[in-house]
């Protein structure tokens, strides 16, 4: 069993520059990579086939012109760069043992490591919670927020189609995290994997998830596209990222009142019985 490092106290002035900045655009070509890979395979999949061929939900009748997706790859690509800063910081103070990170499964468990996700899925929701909030204030909103409800109706495009200085709060959370507390390299990997993933799909214009799904315990705790959907329709509900938690708790969440499809299910008169 490898040594369990309970603290971490990184001495950031310490790191090379030029080994910093190199990571950092290493890590700009990674995310900007990702980025269209998986923008591009879902927008291809759902707004430029057939649509008989699609058989996912849209969401709106809206169909978003080409200078708004213009604009919502541009925006991501320029926050892509920015996210890349604060995870070559993370992975330089790794190298030098700064950081509560860990590659041994053994050092803590695989309940604790089943645990630690849950944890940063939530602290990272909580985070986006209160600070999507704020930045809808109309002091914050068209300093920080502006940029990203240009997409009324956003497509895959606009997973990361933030302004730099939302970008730079948005950034920073998952980073700060692993200075704190202790986390799998592996699994920091599949949270920041399903970040991209969730930003991307809920932004598709599509409900991915069946109608059953929606209905069940999971559908009516996850956000989901036809969730975050109703966001950039009305700006004063929905502020969550992975859970409806807050939503619920602060009284902001509407889904199921908004959608036909969600609302209560009609019997068929044919079937019932006397």
């Amino acid at each position: 069993m490898t040594e369990v490092h309970r603290s971490a106290t990184p001495d950031l002035m310490s790191l090379s520059w030029e080994t910093l900045v190199a990571t950092t655009l290493m890590l700009s070509v990674i995310i900007v990579a990702r980025y269209f890979a998986i923008a591009g395979l879902v927008y291809w999949a759902l707004w430029k086939r057939d649509p008989e061929k699609v058989p996912f939900r849209k969401l709106t009748a809206i169909t978003p012109a080409p200078k708004t997706i213009r604009n919502e790859i541009r925006w991501s690509v320029i926050a892509s760069l920015i996210y890349a800063i604060p995870g070559a910081v993370v992975i330089e103070a790794w190298k030098s043992g700064g950081t509560l990170l860990y590659t041994d499964v053994a050092d803590y468990g695989w309940v604790y490591l089943g645990f630690s996700v849950f944890l940063y899925l939530f602290l990272h929701d909580t985070y986006f919670y209160w600070t999507h909030r704020l930045m809808h204030r109309r002091r914050w909103f068209p300093i920080f927020h502006k940029v990203h409800h240009q997409s009324r109706q956003p497509t895959p495009w606009a997973g990361f189609s933030f302004h730099p200085y939302e970008s730079i709060v948005g950034a920073s959370i998952v980073p700060a995290l692993v200075f704190i507390i202790p986390i799998h390299v592996g699994a920091i990997l599949f949270i920041l994997m399903l970040m991209t993933v969730v930003s991307i799909t809920n932004h598709s214009g599509y409900e991915l998830l069946p109608d059953s799904v929606l209905r069940s315990f999971f559908g009516r705790s996850w956000i989901s596209a036809a969730h975050h959907n109703l966001h950039h329709l009305n700006y004063r509900c929905n502020y969550g990222l992975y859970f409806r938690f807050w939503d619920k708790v602060m009284g902001t969440d509407i889904m199921e009142s908004k959608y036909d499809f969600l609302g209560p299910r009609v019997r068929d008169a044919s079937k019932v019985t006397s």
